[in-house]
């Protein structure tokens, strides 16, 4: 009982801080952040052990939550290094090592206060971390590594470390709507920094205040689009043409389908083996100012044959995992092994849909040899008549995350 009062008052008192706008102090967070990473490390999924905690702390605001979940996220996805840096694999060991590798006040941010964490025991004031194996040092499984660094080659290094910072994010331009120059002004004056990208046209990375584009006027009124710059650059290397007929036949939220509908006035379907995972996609149609037709059964065939055919196949979405960390913790050798399996079904499948003459567009967000090169391999071994056209690779950095294309056409 005296437990549960004392909780009560510290609830009272926090949510009564929040309201006046002092909100959680950084111990209090770094204590927070413990409990979630805990959680994961138990065997649950990052973003459900964040709701769970967000929804038993009342007293947290939106900042608050905010900075709760950098702080998991940036200690998920150095997780091995940071558990050698803290000595531990859990949360506390995560956060001792993310502070201790920033340099961000080791002993301050444990100092015992308030709701903060417990004080640093002498053990973990005086540790010196040993020696990290590469897929330490990398924050990768032990199995992934070799897979990992091979596919990347001579990328290796940098996309590696680029892999342990925060992706940036980026915006794509709908230019039926307008131009670049005016979707930039529109974010300015709603307080949102932006930046061209030179090598793709319709991408803007967004400098500072992130959380604010979902209320900007540019993004309600569908002048810009949350959307990957390498989904973009993807989109932009696809053969499209006013007229075409196009099926997206792995549309899920429909990202891909309304870049393409942006790029050239065509004919496109949009089909998911899980159609609720496009029940928006008409919402944000209607707003984007472009028309897409579902295919909400099974048989998107009835409405071909088409000129193109888009796979945006799932996978393990490797090159994604800045954004996505936990992710990487997650997969399985078994795990990735079910992906290629789905992917070859989904080239099979999707390729009797393609017109003679025309092409299918194989797309990952994987930097992974076997759900990429090897799948496309393997796919013309089994099937006479096609050929590749076009094979493209963007690796997670400043310009993206990881993403792979291939293009092939259907000879007879």
């Amino acid at each position: 009982d005296r437990r549960r009062a004392a909780l009560q008052w510290r609830d009272f008192w926090l949510c009564r801080g929040s309201c006046l706008g002092v909100g959680m102090t950084p111990q209090a967070r770094v204590a927070a952040a413990i409990v979630v990473l805990d959680r994961i490390i138990a065997g649950t999924v990052a973003e459900k052990a964040l709701t769970g905690w967000a929804r038993g702390a009342r007293y947290a605001g939106s900042g608050d939550r905010a900075a709760v979940r950098d702080l998991v996220f940036d200690a998920l996805r150095g997780m091995r290094s940071l558990a050698v840096l803290g000595g531990v694999m859990t949360g506390r060991g995560l956060m001792i090592g993310l502070a201790r590798r920033d340099g961000t006040g080791l002993t301050a941010l444990f100092d015992g206060h308030g709701h903060g964490a417990q004080p640093l025991t002498q053990d973990e004031l005086t540790l010196s971390p040993r020696s990290m194996t590469e897929p330490e040092c990398n924050d990768l499984p032990d199995w992934l590594y070799p897979l990992f660094a091979a596919a990347l080659g001579a990328d290796r290094d940098s996309v590696l470390a680029a892999m342990q910072s925060r992706a940036p994010m980026f915006l794509r331009v709908n230019l039926l709507r307008g131009p670049v120059a005016t979707a930039q002004a529109s974010l300015t004056s709603d307080g949102i920094a932006t930046r061209r990208l030179p090598d793709i046209a319709t991408a803007l990375e967004v400098l500072d205040n992130q959380r604010k584009v979902a209320n900007a006027s540019a993004y309600i009124s569908g002048l810009v689009e949350i959307q990957d710059a390498a989904s973009q650059a993807a989109v932009l290397a696809l053969p499209l043409a006013d007229g075409l007929r196009v099926l997206d036949y792995c549309a899920g939220g429909g990202g891909k389908a309304l870049a393409v509908c942006d790029r050239a006035q065509v004919e496109l379907w949009a089909h998911d083996d899980v159609p609720d995972r496009m029940a928006d996609l008409p919402t944000r149609a209607a707003r984007a100012g472009v028309r897409i037709s579902q295919v909400v059964d099974r048989d998107p065939g009835r409405h071909g044959p088409f000129d193109l055919v888009i796979c945006d196949a799932p996978c393990s979405g490797s090159g994604t995992w800045r954004r996505n960390p936990d992710a990487k913790w997650r997969l399985t050798p078994d795990r990735l092994e079910s992906y290629v399996k789905i992917q070859a079904e989904i080239l099979d499948k999707a390729s009797q849909y393609v017109r003679d003459g025309t092409e299918m567009a194989y797309m990952t967000c994987s930097v992974l040899a076997s759900e990429n090169e090897a799948q496309i391999d393997a796919f013309l071994k089994r099937r006479a008549g096609w050929i590749c056209t076009t094979v493209r690779h963007w690796q997670p950095g400043p310009s993206g995350d990881g993403f792979f294309l291939a293009v092939l056409r259907r000879v007879k």
